[in-house]
């Protein structure tokens, strides 16, 4: 059958562990050049280049070229989706063993980005405050802007109206978070609270990390904005 033999040839090029590590590099959105990917990879520049012209070949990838450099990053939202899909899945589905904890991965459970919107427990957190102050409305596929929420984020700049005629993505949805089994924003509202908090500086990007940190300004403003206190955060 078609449909089996294209899942199964996608999930053998996803299934390389290089391949799924620039994959999981480029989950931020942001693109980087064959070099940078070789790095994340580990593997040498000729390695590199076959396994990023197998993942351009399945529609994966796209490249974007800037004078003589060429760029990768992900085809589109619906990829880093379907990988966040399979991380959560692999983080619930898969036996449990033992894994020593690095810096990385507890800033990466702390805040990360998920192609361009936030994840982890501070992409949770922006959600469930969003949804306990009754400004959305979050189903198991989709999200309603309520009128509180409408003028909540227009205090905050961002107008929702613009966002939603201005991409052509979906508006709003939940995203199961891998990290913290419960759901984070996804869609244009979740990418522009995301671009609200780098934008101010309450977050800042970690180098050659999808995740992020949050500064001093950011505790203070995610605080008075929508109530969110570190120190209510568990042990990651």
């Amino acid at each position: 059958m078609t449909v089996g033999t294209n899942l199964a040839e996608v999930s053998a090029l996803i299934g390389d562990p290089a391949r799924a590590n620039i994959l999981a590099a480029l989950m931020d959105g942001r693109a980087l050049t064959a070099s940078e990917l070789a790095y994340v990879a580990g593997v040498g520049a000729s390695t590199t280049s076959v396994h990023l012209a197998k993942l351009h070949d399945a529609n994966l990838l796209t490249v974007v070229k800037q004078g003589r450099h060429r760029y990768f990053r992900l085809a589109s939202p619906l990829v880093s989706r379907m990988l966040e899909g399979i991380m959560t899945f692999a983080a619930i589905g898969s036996p449990p063993r033992y894994q020593p904890r690095t810096t990385n991965d507890t800033a990466m459970r702390l805040a990360r980005t998920c192609y361009d919107h936030l994840a982890g427990w501070l992409g949770v957190a922006l959600a469930d405050a969003l949804v306990a102050r009754g400004h959305i409305v979050l189903g198991d596929d989709a999200g309603e802007l309520t009128a509180s929420g409408i003028d909540a984020l227009g205090k905050l700049g961002l107008a929702p109206a613009a966002l939603q005629h201005s991409h052509k993505r979906v508006f709003c949805r939940p995203c199961l978070d891998w990290s913290e089994r419960r759901p984070h924003l996804a869609g244009a509202i979740g990418a522009a609270l995301a671009t609200h908090c780098f934008e101010r500086h309450w977050i800042e990007h970690i180098r050659d990390s999808r995740a992020v940190k949050i500064t001093t300004a950011g505790r203070a403003g995610l605080r008075s904005s929508f109530g969110i206190d570190l120190s209510d955060r568990p042990t990651l």
